[in-house]
């Protein structure tokens, strides 16, 4: 891991001391979401509530510029300017470097249709099945590890080859036994579990952005 790539997780710990017992799990999580990365995949996200809203947090962090101004590559640039002669220059200038992420819950007519005419416990696993590829990661969020629509998502996933990086709480829950890492935040309030989420999900994004963009600025 690179030193700039490491720095974000030690300070993560030095702000929050008690997700010490959480390193080995973010470091697993985030070799297993670069991998993923590197071989062309992409995230794909879900929660339920406040972990809704993480999940979209998670997808904006990740789809633009971050802590770094992530310049887009010199050859996607020369076909921006050569398709676009006119007003090339501008939409360079404007285009950022991206680690693709889909956030399952923004789909709000596909969610609600689902939940609906079908189940609202299979809203995530219907989207991960339309989705997601082999090299995919599914990023599932549940503070108590025991959401149902999460846990299926999480199931189907893996049915297809899929990896998995859960964030949940201290018990884990079903959750925890259906991913490939399960990052535990110490604590049971839902509170503070998602607080934690948020502090561990920012050092990941960091994390991510500085492997993949951190040596083109």
């Amino acid at each position: 891991m690179k030193t700039k790539v490491s720095a974000f997780l030690d300070e993560l710990v030095a702000n929050n001391a008690k997700l010490d017992t959480c390193r080995g799990s973010i470091v697993s999580a985030f070799e297993l979401t670069s991998e993923c990365y590197r071989k062309g995949g992409k995230l794909l996200v879900c929660g339920n509530g406040g972990s809704a809203a993480d999940a979209l947090h998670i997808v904006g962090e990740l789809m633009k510029g971050y802590l770094l101004d992530r310049r887009i590559g010199d050859a996607d640039a020369r076909r921006v300017r050569e398709a676009n002669p006119d007003c090339g220059e501008d939409l360079c200038s404007c285009l950022q470097g991206t680690l693709k992420a889909i956030a399952l819950v923004s789909e709000i007519s596909l969610v609600t249709a689902y939940a609906n005419d079908v189940s609202f416990d299979m809203v995530y696993a219907q989207q991960v099945y339309g989705y997601g590829r082999m090299d995919d990661v599914l990023v599932a969020i549940s503070t108590s590890g025991n959401a149902q629509s999460v846990v299926n998502a999480a199931r189907v996933a893996r049915s297809f080859g899929l990896k998995v990086v859960g964030l949940t709480g201290a018990a884990g829950g079903a959750l925890a036994g259906v991913c490939d890492v399960a990052i535990c935040a110490p604590a049971d309030a839902t509170w503070r579990i998602q607080e934690y989420h948020q502090a561990i999900y920012h050092a990941l994004c960091a994390m991510l952005e500085e492997e993949f963009f951190g040596d083109k600025l």
